[in-house]
């Protein structure tokens, strides 16, 4: 083990338990119910990750092409290309001159 690694021990409990260290889910920030994904690489080390799950009613916000789009209006908005108007009848009204 290197010199900047830290070690953190637990034990294998009945049905293949383990309670992951109180300095490891600091670490990690994790926190109950947070799912989790287990790696294993070819010199057999382990790897443990959160996982974000996006709720499926939310999952269209997190597609490719909409995020394509929040980006484009992320952009529009930083470079001073948007309007705003007091209400709806201001808007319509400035679409109805174009």
């Amino acid at each position: 083990m290197s010199r900047n690694q830290i070690e953190h021990r637990a034990r294998l409990r009945e049905k293949g338990q383990v309670t992951l260290p109180k300095e490891v889910r600091a670490a990690l920030d994790l926190h109950e119910g947070d799912d989790l994904v287990f790696r294993i690489n070819e010199k057999g080390e382990l790897m443990i990750e959160r996982v974000l799950t996006v709720p499926q009613d939310q999952a269209w916000f997190w597609s490719e092409r909409w995020q394509k789009m929040e980006q484009e209006a992320q952009a529009d908005i930083e470079a001073g290309r948007v309007s705003r108007y007091e209400g709806v009848d201001g808007a319509i009204e400035a679409l109805e001159d174009l």
